[in-house]
C-alpha cells in the first residue's frame, strides 16, 4: 500500500482535504520532526452487508463440531 507521510502541520492545515481523500480509501503517515506519530486511514464498517457464502465474510468461524447431530434431532434419525 502507497501510505503518504505528512507533517502535523500540513495536517492540521488541510484536514477536510485530507478526510476527503481517506474515505476514498487513502491513508496517512502524520510525522511529527520526521518521526511517524499517527495512522490516518478510513474506518472498516463493523456492520457491513454479509457476502453471499457466509464463510466469505472476516471473521468467520465454523464451530469445530458443526458436522455433529444436534440432540433435539435424535428421534429423526
Amino acid at each position: 500500500m502507497n501510505d503518504k507521510e505528512i507533517g502535523v502541520f500540513e495536517a492540521k492545515t488541510h484536514l477536510s482535504v485530507i478526510l476527503k481523500r481517506v474515505i476514498r480509501g487513502e491513508r496517512f503517515y502524520i510525522t511529527r520532526r520526521g518521526v511517524r506519530v499517527a495512522l490516518l486511514g478510513p474506518v472498516v464498517q463493523e456492520n457491513a452487508p454479509l457476502k453471499r457464502g457466509c464463510a466469505k465474510n472476516e471473521g468467520y468461524a465454523m464451530k469445530e463440531d458443526f458436522d455433529e447431530p444436534l440432540d433435539d434431532m435424535g428421534e429423526f434419525m
